[in-house]
């Protein structure tokens, strides 16, 4: 289970309609001050079902949101202590909404592991997961007190361990491939709620993950993971398991991506935040589609396109994109027709390119849809 949350912005005469997100930096005013604006849009947390293969299977929850206004969290934080102030009442509840109701929908608990960056980092999801019989691997950003609450959870593992070295794949912000190499350790530890909430939520006994890189590198950020989870780590395979499990985290952004590039939900010109969240829905299973396909595509692309075409959509698609030699081996698979797809939409599908990716499926898919219309419509009108 993947769950993040991502901004819909739209431009608008009446922002109040729809609601705020932020408050962003405009640029300087003639006497050099930054001007700030709100931001007119909506915020939607999902969860995405993916298998540890990382085929995505589809969302199993959805919160829409949006502000009557924007309050700085900095600023509160000068007024409230966060950490005292009941989750309840909290946006961070999504978090735990998001993970009952993917859990209860899946019906297995047990076989889910919830996933989330930085901001899932919420001792409350950890006693929800824990009540639910579910599991979670999150990646902390908050020091709590651990063991007998007179250190914190870096200081124990500060403690002198067994340390296993692990060398990865990365790529810069150029696309540059390279290898790092990381120091991975791990420990079970003892954790406590926060102070504040100590009366009200239980010590938990949680495995830390800390992933870090060896060496700086130049050319990117390094490596600095400090990951959180209720499962078990004991052995070097089973560390190393956890983190290609966060890394797959990723494929949420990819989800959101489509969404937002594929499908031009910020280019809806519909006025009200009911209509967008309605519109948004319709997209969010079109964007799943499409990243299934893509991904599918990958996992087993010799399984029979029946189970993903329709029998007029594999008509028009040999009607319009011409067979090569080369795909003699694998006609009529799945591979078959989502290469001719993605040749719809602009992929070259020379020998050495890389599967298809979801822009060129996107493509693909929008033009077939088009085309699929208009030839029922003819027939209607042949009828």
């Amino acid at each position: 289970m993947l769950h993040d949350t991502t901004e819909f912005s739209f431009q608008r005469e009446d922002p109040q309609a729809i609601g705020l997100t932020n408050r962003v930096n405009s640029g300087k005013d003639p006497a050099g001050r930054f001007r700030m604006h709100t931001v007119c849009g909506l915020l939607m947390h999902s969860s995405l079902v993916v298998t540890t293969e990382g085929l995505p299977l589809g969302i199993a929850a959805v919160k829409f949101w949006t502000r009557k206004r924007f309050k700085e969290c900095n600023a509160l934080k000068k007024k409230i202590n966060p950490t005292r102030v009941p989750i309840e009442e909290k946006e961070s509840i999504r978090w735990l909404e998001n993970l009952k109701q993917a859990t209860t929908l899946l019906n297995e608990p047990e076989r889910c592991v919830h996933i989330g960056d930085r901001e899932s980092d919420i001792y409350e999801l950890f006693c929800v997961a824990q009540e639910a019989g579910t599991h979670f691997l999150v990646r902390t950003c908050v020091d709590r007190l651990a063991e007998d609450g007179t250190r914190t959870i870096s200081q124990e593992m500060d403690k002198p361990q067994s340390k296993v070295l692990h060398r990865v794949e990365v790529r810069d912000k150029q696309g540059h491939g390279a290898r790092a190499t990381l120091e991975i350790r791990w420990r079970r530890i003892r954790v406590l709620p926060p102070i504040g909430k100590q009366k009200r939520y239980p010590e938990l006994t949680l495995t830390v993950i800390y992933a870090q890189e060896l060496e700086t590198p130049k050319d990117r950020e390094s490596i600095d993971w400090k990951l959180l989870t209720d499962l078990p780590v004991s052995s070097r395979a089973e560390a190393i398991q956890k983190l290609v499990w966060y890394a797959s985290r990723w494929k949420v952004e990819t989800y959101h991506k489509i969404l937002k590039s594929g499908c031009k939900a910020e280019a809806s010109r519909l006025r009200t935040a009911d209509r967008l969240v309605n519109l948004i829905s319709v997209f969010s299973i079109l964007s799943w589609r499409l990243f299934w396909m893509t991904m599918l595509n990958r996992a087993d692309s010799r399984m029979p396109a029946g189970h993903v075409f329709s029998k007029t959509e594999r008509q028009l698609l040999d009607h319009l994109v011409p067979d090569r030699p080369v795909d003699r081996a694998v006609k009529r698979s799945l591979s078959f027709y989502i290469t001719k797809l993605a040749r719809l939409g602009g992929y070259l599908a020379r020998a050495d390119d890389p599967p298809p990716g979801n822009k060129v499926m996107w493509r693909g898919l929008s033009l077939l849809t088009d085309i699929e219309l208009g030839f029922n419509a003819a027939k209607l009108v042949g009828n």
